[in-house]
């Protein structure tokens, strides 16, 4: 990789890119999840945990909220424009999530380099921090015509 790729700015902001994706999204929407905020590499959404979304112990599953901060993730790293998809993504689980409970997801781009970047992504209920996320990036090469 050339000191060029990794010292090279991101794309320039193109929300409208993100909402596109986000709208397009009927797994996210399908769940009730809401895009709420999104801007140069930051994007912030909301989805209220249901009854189907409750495991065996009465807590919600796990599944959902990695797919709640796996979409503000991907709403911030396409917010350049360019199409970028998940190279990976770990999550922490700090608390259990209960049904009724609304969960904000806030994601922050901390770096891009190349076609790649690292993102984190805050899962908020209320005030209180359920779930920390770290989502790696990868810009897809355009298509050639």
């Amino acid at each position: 990789m050339s000191e060029a790729e990794i010292s090279a700015p991101p794309a320039p902001p193109e929300p409208a890119a993100a909402e596109r994706m986000f709208a397009a999204d009927r797994a996210s929407r399908t769940l009730g999840i809401e895009l709420l905020e999104v801007d140069a590499g930051n994007a912030v959404l909301r989805m209220r945990i249901t009854a189907a979304m409750v495991n065996g112990h009465g807590i919600a599953h796990g599944g959902y909220v990695f797919l709640l901060a796996d979409s503000a993730f991907a709403c911030a790293c396409n917010s350049h424009g360019p199409v970028t998809v998940a190279a990976g993504a770990d999550i922490a689980f700090i608390a259990p999530v209960h049904e009724g409970d609304v969960l904000t997801a806030v994601a922050e781009e901390r770096a891009v380099f190349g076609r790649s970047g690292i993102y984190d992504v805050r899962v908020l209920r209320g005030d209180d921090v359920v779930a920390e996320f770290r989502g790696r990036s990868r810009v897809l090469k355009a298509e050639r015509a």
